[in-house]
């Protein structure tokens, strides 16, 4: 790929971990920590691909609702991960931050997360935000809140993902957004595949970046 035809702000849905597992007769769980472990490589590929920025979508302010066992293990599992590759995040170049509501975490994972993001402030790599308790309707109505004018560039400052989605990718098959980015993704391309969050490599990845690449953004005027 062009560096100059690659979008600088890809956002991910991270759908279908449970139908996953599923399809293989497993626990939820186990599709829950494939998909972690995907989260890892695709977001080391896109850095090294030259992604300034990836936003994906892992626990939203609706999910909730899913069964207790399955809200435990993603309020406890994280954590562990966390820890035993503390490492490595240290090591890597890119800067992650947790965006979403913090006041419903477990203070262990939330230490966990603070930790993650201390030990990755520097990083001059690209900004990997993890969308954790997050919801865009909780997000724009804290923004509005505190916007001082209402301006375009005044409410981008008081967001949680700060800057523009060029392409969204939604896995699993499913055609919807799920109060995602709803301000960010104003003008974004949409990326759709059948394929499962566990089982989206960096194949399929590049095929997204591919299909972006052939697109003719016009941002509501004409290209000639």
């Amino acid at each position: 790929m062009e560096k100059e035809k690659l979008p600088r702000h890809v956002a991910i849905i991270l759908d279908g971990n449970g139908r996953w597992a599923k399809k293989r007769l497993l626990p939820r769980q186990a599709g829950h920590y494939q998909g972690g472990q995907n989260l890892v490589t695709i977001a080391q590929y896109a850095n090294q691909v030259g992604i300034k920025m990836l936003t994906v979508y892992a626990f939203s302010t609706e999910n909730w609702k899913r069964p207790k066992e399955e809200v435990d293990y993603l309020m406890t599992k994280p954590a562990q991960m966390i820890m035993e590759n503390i490492e490595k995040f240290k090591k890597s170049d890119i800067k992650i931050l947790i965006q979403g509501r913090k006041d419903r975490i477990p203070e262990k994972l939330l230490n966990a997360i603070r930790l993650l993001e201390d030990v990755t402030k520097d990083h001059q790599g690209m900004v990997l935000n993890i969308c954790f308790d997050y919801g865009s309707y909780d997000e724009l109505l804290t923004a509005f809140k505190a916007v001082k004018e209402f301006t375009v560039e005044e409410v981008y400052k008081n967001l949680m993902v700060k800057e523009p989605v060029d392409l969204l990718i939604r896995t699993s098959g499913e055609l919807r957004i799920s109060n995602f980015l709803l301000w960010q993704i104003a003008y974004a391309e949409f990326y759709f595949t059948k394929k499962h969050w566990p089982e989206f490599t960096k194949k399929e990845f590049n095929k997204a970046m591919k299909s972006y690449a052939k697109r003719n953004r016009r941002f509501g005027g004409l290209k000639q």
